[in-house]
């Protein structure tokens, strides 16, 4: 269940644009405040079935538009490729401050 809330919640910084306010306000109340398919229903007056209706069709669109432009999985590789490229740095060239700094300056692009 973990591996799935990071999933979302990363897929969900990814295409939150994509949402509509209603969307984008269950799963940010489901996924990142951790609130339960009830205390969103009473939240918002509605069924715990509607909660829950709407929290799947919202995952598999965030899954659909992650399968389309996946966004994601290039971001795990660039992460990937940024800690191979530190490790490599730090052991090769540990004293070439410009590399360090290129390197951090990729970083705080992510």
């Amino acid at each position: 269940m973990l591996e799935k809330t990071t999933r979302m919640n990363y897929l969900y910084d990814f295409y939150q644009s994509l949402l509509t306010p209603k969307q984008r306000n269950y799963m940010s109340l489901y996924y990142l405040d951790d609130y339960s398919l009830g205390e969103i229903a009473e939240e918002y007056e509605v069924s715990r079935q509607a909660v829950y209706d709407n929290i799947k069709r919202t995952e598999a669109m965030l899954e659909d538009y992650e399968q389309k432009l996946l966004l994601f999985q290039k971001f795990q590789q660039r992460q990937k490729l940024l800690h191979s490229l530190k490790t490599h740095i730090a052991e090769r060239y540990p004293n070439d401050e410009e590399l360090v700094k290129l390197v951090a300056e990729l970083e705080k692009l992510e």
